[in-house]
């Protein structure tokens, strides 16, 4: 009889990095990472939710939640903000650092993982392509004001 192998969570595949500061570590902090579904719903729970954005896949079919970028807090992500970087990042710390907030991606990407960021990224993709990935979209957008602009640009 074969074994069914169980399918491993994001958090055994990307687990934690150690904490660094070089410079390729702190580049990282310049566009911010995302959290998994029940990170983001987690962070809404702590007030965050006026320090988040709704980044909208290139080819429209889904929204994730992030941290914004400084200047898209409560919005849209974009692009023309992207130079900001993360609204956490305060005097080159991250504020959600240590807190159990940090999201997935941020606390995977390390230098010692050149290339693996990819992996992580398209699997946090896969997380909120969920029924219940979409749902906490479409709750924080109607709380924003921006549901209907949304469903305008979203491919459905």
């Amino acid at each position: 009889m074969r074994k069914h192998r169980q399918a491993l969570t994001l958090y055994q595949r990307f687990p934690p990095s150690e904490a660094c500061n070089c410079e390729i570590c702190r580049s990282y902090c310049a566009r911010p990472g995302w959290w998994n579904v029940i990170e983001a719903t987690k962070s809404l729970q702590f007030e965050f939710s006026e320090r988040i954005m709704l980044e909208i896949a290139p080819e429209r079919t889904f929204g994730v939640l992030s941290p914004a970028f400084k200047g898209c807090e409560g919005s849209f992500a974009l692009q023309e903000y992207a130079h900001n970087g993360c609204t956490f990042l305060q005097n080159g710390l991250c504020e959600l650092f240590g807190s159990g907030l940090q999201p997935l991606e941020c606390r995977f990407c390390h230098h010692t993982r050149f290339g693996l960021g990819s992996q992580c990224h398209a699997a946090l993709e896969n997380n909120w392509k969920t029924t219940a990935g979409q749902a906490l979209v479409e709750r924080w957008a109607k709380k924003h004001r921006l549901w209907e602009c949304y469903c305008r640009i979203i491919r459905f």
